[in-house]
């Protein structure tokens, strides 16, 4: 069966262990200091040739704090009419920069990045609409620099291992998937869950990680329908997506920033059905069922918090100077924003973003 999206390079080194060095030392710049970037910059102090070498905020005691907990030797914050993160990707010592911004900044911190000659990783949603994901791929490309979108769930044992599953025809051809990811959001209109400029909204938080199961099951849609609905804001509270196939087979994909979901993944196929256990964008377990044979589970370990096993591709690919991840690669980024552009204009989702274009 096809694969949908490939193995990382680390899985086919003989120990496969995320906590390996693979070669030098690679040094880090992390802009923003909010939740995911604090989570990335635990997972990224395991591995023994990464380092944190500055951090930049608006805020400079912001930034200081986040320097000192854990290690960064700068700190950048806003001075005047120069932001810290121009002040950072300008530091020659640093060697990638992680955009951990809320969405509707990817475009502007990620461009000034590789416009400085840096590599770049930048959390998912990779940017707010597909014309500013063409531009910083069409950029990475012209200056040969490594590019990634943070879609960590791509690299974890599960998510592969439930792949490997898809692809060795144990549950036959698949015929449909269904997956959900959901929580009450507190609703705070400052937060950026809320905040039409940030990007706020579930699809671009949530839905990428229901994607990624039809994605990796299915590959990308012949087309699709989407539901949902908007507050006063414009912002999405939820969503259901039902892609289509040409050979009809279907994927049924729920995202809630108001309701507690099961946030589990199902992939039904013509001899069986494979099931996520834990959380559906880092599975704790897979339970299996051939027909109406006996179910097994098969248990998986994770290193950290699981964003290890992304932060070792990022390192090695810019060890080796390659520019484009074969397991996140600049296409897959480019077409997860048309198709969300196309569920944003059924929907009536708009961001200033898209005014620029």
């Amino acid at each position: 069966m096809t694969r949908h999206i490939q193995r990382p390079w680390l899985s086919l080194q003989s120990t496969g262990d995320p906590l390996e060095p693979t070669g030098r030392t690679v040094r880090w710049g992390v802009v923003a200091t909010g939740g995911i970037a604090r989570t990335v910059a635990r997972d990224l102090a395991l591995l023994p040739d990464a380092a944190l070498h500055a951090v930049s905020s608006r805020v400079h005691d912001r930034a200081l704090a986040f320097a000192r907990e854990f290690g960064a030797l700068r700190a950048y914050s806003d001075e005047g009419s120069r932001p810290g993160y121009v002040q950072l990707v300008e530091d020659p010592d640093v060697d990638v920069v992680y955009v951990a911004t809320p969405h509707g900044q990817h475009h502007e911190v990620a461009r000034a990045a590789l416009e400085a000659g840096k590599n770049v990783l930048v959390e998912k949603a990779f940017t707010v609409n597909a014309h500013e994901a063409q531009d910083l791929v069409g950029l990475a490309e012209a200056k040969g620099l490594f590019l990634m979108e943070a879609m960590w769930s791509r690299f974890v044992p599960g998510m592969l291992r439930a792949f490997d599953i898809i692809e060795s025809g144990e549950i036959g051809a698949v015929q449909w998937v269904s997956a959900d990811l959901g929580f009450p959001a507190p609703k705070d209109p400052t937060s950026r869950l809320w905040d039409v400029p940030a990007g706020g909204g579930a699809l671009l938080d949530l839905t990428v990680y229901p994607l990624l199961w039809a994605v990796g099951a299915l590959g990308f849609p012949d087309s699709l329908t989407a539901v949902g609905k908007l507050n006063d804001a414009g912002v999405d509270e939820q969503n259901v997506l039902t892609l289509s196939y040409s050979d009809g087979q279907l994927a049924s994909l729920i995202s809630s920033l108001v309701a507690h979901g099961p946030r589990t993944a199902t992939v039904a196929g013509t001899e069986g059905v494979l099931t996520s256990v834990g959380s559906v964008n880092n599975p704790s377990e897979l339970v299996v069922r051939r027909g109406w044979d006996p179910a097994r589970t098969e248990k998986i370990e994770v290193v950290g918090r699981g964003y290890v096993y992304e932060l070792r591709e990022v390192v090695r690919c810019v060890q080796q100077g390659v520019s484009e991840s074969p397991t996140m690669p600049w296409g897959h980024s480019v077409d997860t924003m048309r198709l969300f552009d196309g569920v944003r204009r059924q929907l009536g989702i708009s961001y200033p973003n898209d005014e620029r274009d």
